[in-house]
């Protein structure tokens, strides 16, 4: 073992110390959270006292096995630093969530998802272990034949049965360079047609597809995105200065190719947080000239983001216009791939928001995940928009008819934004059954929130 691997493991062990003694900190039946000073979670909560678990020292790559193709990676590193640490070998994660600051534990106990997820799955497909602080202040290693209950019901737990100190990951093999083809369509149903195609096969016109995602811009004009890994050299594009990576999708004919760097492939969506840097003026061409690279990404959005939710500049400025105020619409869901189309009709003629990002997803594996119950052998695919609304007659109107849709199709919602379910209908969406019993097993004090206090009542 290298001086440098020694160095990362005793660091890690230090860190787990420092976690661990915040734990023990905390008063007996006092509530248990993290201390960090950032989120990638866009629902609201009431604020607390509570003293916060010290995760100073679980922000790091632990080791990397290149033969094995596994990391061990620190519950709070974010896939920044880990791609960081993995393409120099030719490795990335199976799946690399859009932005820069998620980080592996967050993805593992949310939900991640990017362009390789139609052959990969979700993020928490590819661990094959964990080492996890649990409510009741247990360290211990839980993988599909240790500690088998908590491992299956971690993910979309959020939190609520405990923390990843420590995730053992896979890694793939990947090349220097993505070549993208764009391909437009002028109907939704020719798409999804098409999206489906690629995801069952995973072939365009005879050829493997590395990765794939879309977007749709109306009913008249969407676009799938292939991606094809390749290692011959050549001009690369750079969308981390003027040029913008979502609006080079769009074109009149029937394909346009592109090229990037694996690693701007990855982060193509964090400069500009997809397309929302547009509220903060970064794409104006001469607010983009201002605006420091290195302050043009999903960190510095997110950040601008809480100020104006903190100080309700949004709907301050709308009072001014004489308008009313806006229902924020930040939303991921899954939908099975055969209503998906149905799913964007219904969409786009009552959701005044565009554009809508699309990525499929199909589980690796043939088992379901108790408290995000996708079918297996069932292709899906991720609609995601991000915006905000008028306002309804009632709180979260447009959120609530959304949830109606989706679960009338089957389909799914992720909990990082806001969610306004029934008791009763969450039990049934989220495995119920199955989190309260891994509740009563690993955090029977509940020193940590409950699933639904969380991600519904917003506690």
């Amino acid at each position: 073992m290298s001086a440098l691997a020694t160095d990362a493991r005793t660091a890690h062990a230090d860190g787990v110390e420092r976690l661990l003694a915040s734990y023990r900190a905390v008063p007996q039946g006092s509530p248990v959270r993290l201390a960090k000073r950032t989120s990638n979670l866009f629902r609201s909560r009431a604020a607390t006292d509570a003293p916060g678990l010290d995760t100073s020292g679980l922000t790091h790559v632990i080791s990397i096995d290149v033969e094995a193709r596994t990391a061990d990676v620190a519950g709070m590193c974010t896939y920044e630093d880990l791609v960081a640490a993995t393409l120099p070998f030719g490795l990335a994660p199976l799946v690399v969530p859009q932005l820069k600051t998620i980080t592996l534990g967050g993805a593992v106990t949310g939900l991640g998802i990017e362009s390789t997820s139609f052959r990969n799955g979700l993020p928490h497909e590819s661990v094959l272990e964990m080492d996890i602080l649990t409510g009741a202040g247990e360290l211990l290693t839980a993988s599909p034949s240790e500690h088998a209950e908590l491992f299956r019901a971690f993910p979309n737990s959020y939190g609520t049965l405990g923390y990843a100190v420590r995730l053992r990951i896979e890694l793939e093999p990947v090349l220097p360079f993505v070549a993208l083809t764009h391909l437009r369509f002028h109907a939704i149903t020719d798409l999804v047609a098409a999206m489906a195609g690629i995801a069952r096969t995973g072939r365009l016109d005879g050829v493997a597809v590395d990765s794939l995602d879309g977007v749709v811009f109306s009913a008249e004009e969407a676009y799938l995105c292939v991606g094809r890994r390749t290692a011959a050299s050549g001009p690369v594009s750079d969308y981390t200065r003027q040029r913008i990576f979502y609006r080079s999708i769009q074109h009149d004919g029937k394909a346009t190719h592109d090229r990037l760097t694996t690693r701007d492939y990855l982060w193509r969506w964090d400069t500009d947080w997809f397309w929302c840097s547009e509220a903060f003026g970064a794409q104006h061409p001469l607010i983009r000239r201002l605006w420091p690279r290195r302050l043009r990404r999903s960190r510095s959005y997110a950040t601008l983001m809480r100020l104006e939710r903190r100080y309700d500049l949004g709907n301050r400025l709308e009072g001014l216009k004489g308008l009313p105020p806006r229902e924020r619409v930040i939303q991921d869901v899954e939908v099975p791939i055969e209503r998906c189309a149905e799913f964007l009709d219904w969409f786009l003629e009552n959701v005044p928001i565009e554009p809508i990002w699309l990525c499929p997803l199909r589980l690796r594996g043939d088992d379901a995940w108790p408290l995000y119950p996708l079918e297996p052998h069932r292709s899906y695919v991720n609609v995601g928009f991000w915006s905000t609304v008028p306002v309804g007659a009632t709180e979260g109107e447009t959120n609530r008819s959304i949830e109606r849709e989706v679960s009338a199709l089957d389909g799914h919602k992720s909990l990082y934004s806001d969610a306004f379910y029934g008791r009763a209908e969450f039990d049934a969406l989220y495995g119920g059954d199955a989190y309260r019993a891994a509740k009563q097993r690993y955090d029977p004090g509940s020193r940590l929130l409950d699933l639904y206090a969380k991600a519904v009542q917003r506690r």
